[in-house]
């Protein structure tokens, strides 16, 4: 061996520390800086102008990177469409004329496609636009570290399994720790549902026949009840109106999901079922006190959610169009 040789590694073993996971497979809260400089600025744009024609829709965004994250990971597959060799999780259950926010999604990938071609992944702008919709609807701005790569595969079946208003804490607990949640993430990515919208089948059951007893739910807020009844009367056609999920500040991202729940005037029984339970109710009166607390809280479990089984470094792909894989 030549004299210093240890002090001047090998090139190809530097290459192989470069190329390694640990150094080159990991989000980054700079991942774009140079590649595309302008990225959240585009990406906020995008998400202002569309809450301008329709308020609903930052809700929508961030139910829609939810469906994503829990169904194999935050990997765009939510996105991706049906074709006649491929099957799509559009189409399941959960998200069937519910979930919203494709188009959005699109304009902002068309619009970074221009400035930055084949650079931003969908399932970062799905994360970003989630975030967007939050901070720009009174909630609280979180650091979002980038680097996800899309997906190329979807999994309608996992989607079916998506939690759901009509089932018990204990089973949407288990969903949640299956993806490295734990019950305070349960309490608090919930509070997602101080604003937006619910089709009035999902909680009808609350109204008319309340675990099976062919009356409404005797806890039920008796004003909030008699509003409900209007909006979603006993019939079939009603199945799809709308009711707010928060009916006090319905578009606006704050902690008074919690204060309904702690007055029984929350409006799904999941929802409800969260100040009742002694895993939970303590967190729920906590965070119906402490405001500033929960934004800070949902950030942080934001943070957690996004990063559940992305795809980073040689895996996956970075689409050109996100209803599509390359």
């Amino acid at each position: 061996m030549e004299p210093n040789a240890h002090k001047h590694p090998p090139v190809f073993l530097l290459l192989l520390l470069f190329l390694s996971p640990i150094v080159f497979c990991q989000l980054d809260y700079k991942f774009y800086q140079y590649t595309c400089p302008n990225l959240l600025n585009i990406v906020r744009q995008g998400v202002q102008s569309a809450i301008a024609n329709d308020t609903r829709i930052a809700a929508s965004l961030l139910r829609l990177h939810f469906h994503d994250c829990f169904v194999n990971g935050c990997d765009g597959s939510l996105l991706l469409d049906d074709t006649d060799t491929f099957k799509g999780e559009k189409n399941a259950s959960p998200n069937r004329n519910s979930v919203r926010g494709y188009e959005v999604i699109d304009t902002i990938k068309s619009a970074l496609e221009k400035a930055c071609p084949s650079t931003v992944s969908c399932t970062d702008i799905v994360t970003l636009a989630a975030r967007e919709g939050v901070y720009l609807s009174g909630g609280q701005f979180w650091p979002v570290a980038l680097g996800r790569r899309d997906g190329t595969t979807a999994n309608e079946t996992a989607a079916n399994e998506l939690p759901s208003p009509f089932e018990s804490l204990d089973n949407i607990i288990k969903k949640f720790t299956f993806n490295k949640l734990d019950i305070k993430d349960v309490v608090v990515l919930s509070g997602a549902h101080t604003f937006g919208f619910a089709q009035c089948f999902l909680f009808k059951p609350r109204l008319f026949n309340f675990n099976g007893t062919g009356t409404s739910d005797p806890s039920l807020d008796a004003s909030v009840l008699e509003n409900l009844l209007r909006v979603c009367p006993n019939q079939d056609d009603s199945n799809t109106n709308l009711a707010p999920l928060d009916h006090v500040t319905t578009n606006k991202f704050d902690n008074f999901y919690y204060r309904n729940l702690v007055n029984n005037s929350g409006l799904l029984q999941t929802d409800q079922d969260l100040a009742g339970d002694s895993r939970t109710a303590s967190l729920v009166i906590y965070y119906s006190k402490c405001p500033f607390t929960f934004l800070k809280d949902f950030g942080t479990s934001m943070v957690k959610m996004g990063n559940i089984g992305v795809l980073t470094g040689q895996n996956g792909e970075i689409r050109k169009n996100c209803r599509m894989v390359n």
